[in-house]
């Protein structure tokens, strides 16, 4: 069984859907585009496509490789083996997104892709320049060691990232039960949002059972339209510094810390992290909200001064 580019296939489908979802946004009123914002995207989309080009795809393929000669098993290239390896996938990638989330080092890199304020499908181009190394062979390396030939897991890998596509707008709301297995819009949506309500959710790929299973399913209310971005925007559109402030800054944090805790704190921490807790991590955030909404609700006490 061969593979095939898919995602060379899917480019022309891409720029088609990003046309549409335009025009479809000015006739109904529903979504928001920016130019600067879709050109920063655009941009940060091909260059994640050069980046693995400067020999970080060769450096991937050197891993796979080798560890497919000590694989556990000899797994066909038949139907059967390309379902089970994208679920398979499917939740290594629930997993690693969710530690992309939680752990600065990886954030600095995922970070990236949250930082537009808008929310459209020029959004999901907008990917990383770094850390797909580390991400590739710490994630989906054990896919290939247990005998996925390093050509599937790359295959499943591209369709699951297709697939994440069409979920970045606004122009589709629920989806019925559709949305009990798979990844929407309207979960989606959640994940991208930086509402206290909506933190640390759905970090699902293609089936959103992963968040239901491990307790970090949020269903999108009617009550709470979700914001976009990240909780300390940057209000700049320039590539450059949406690729690598969060490198940057932790650079400086680690720099300027007393200690090797410290700095091991500064790297590796959630996101916010700070060793007098000045600074508010994601998890603080919705601390902080829940109790001033068990406060304020009817019955609670006075709501205690921020």
């Amino acid at each position: 069984m061969e593979f095939p580019n898919v995602i060379a296939w899917a480019v022309p489908a891409f720029a088609a859907l990003v046309l549409a979802e335009i025009v479809m946004a000015r006739i109904t009123g529903r979504g928001r585009f920016e130019a600067r914002d879709s050109a920063a995207s655009l941009i940060m989309g091909f260059g994640s496509e050069l980046a693995p080009l400067l020999g970080g795809g060769a450096v991937v393929a050197a891993v796979f490789y080798a560890a497919y000669e000590f694989r556990l098993a000899d797994i066909p290239n038949t139907f059967w083996a390309v379902v089970l390896c994208f679920v398979l996938d499917d939740l290594r990638y629930y997993w690693w997104h969710r530690i992309s989330h939680e752990r600065r080092w990886f954030w600095a890199s995922h970070v990236v892709h949250h930082s537009s304020q808008h929310y459209n499908l020029t959004t999901a181009l907008r990917q990383t320049w770094t850390g797909q190394i580390i991400g590739q062979v710490l994630f989906k390396t054990p896919l290939v060691f247990l005998g996925f030939h390093p050509a599937m897991v790359l295959f499943v890998g591209a369709v699951n990232l297709i697939y994440q596509f069409w979920i970045h707008t606004e122009l589709i709301g629920r989806l019925g039960p559709f949305e009990w297995i798979f990844n929407t819009p309207s979960h989606h949506r959640v994940h991208h949002a930086t509402n206290p309500r909506y933190l640390d959710a759905n970090y699902a790929g293609t089936l959103i059972i992963w968040d239901r299973m491990f307790g970090t399913f949020i269903a999108e209310t009617d009550e709470e339209k979700p914001r976009y971005g990240i909780v300390k925007n940057l209000g700049t559109f320039n590539p450059l510094v949406i690729s690598f402030h969060e490198w940057i800054g932790i650079a400086k944090d680690v720099l300027a810390a007393k200690s090797w805790r410290d700095r091991m704190g500064y790297l590796f921490g959630p996101p916010g992290w700070s060793p007098d807790g000045s600074r508010m991590t994601s998890a603080m955030i919705k601390a902080r909200w829940a109790r001033i909404h068990a406060e304020n609700a009817p019955g609670g006490g006075p709501i205690a001064a921020e």
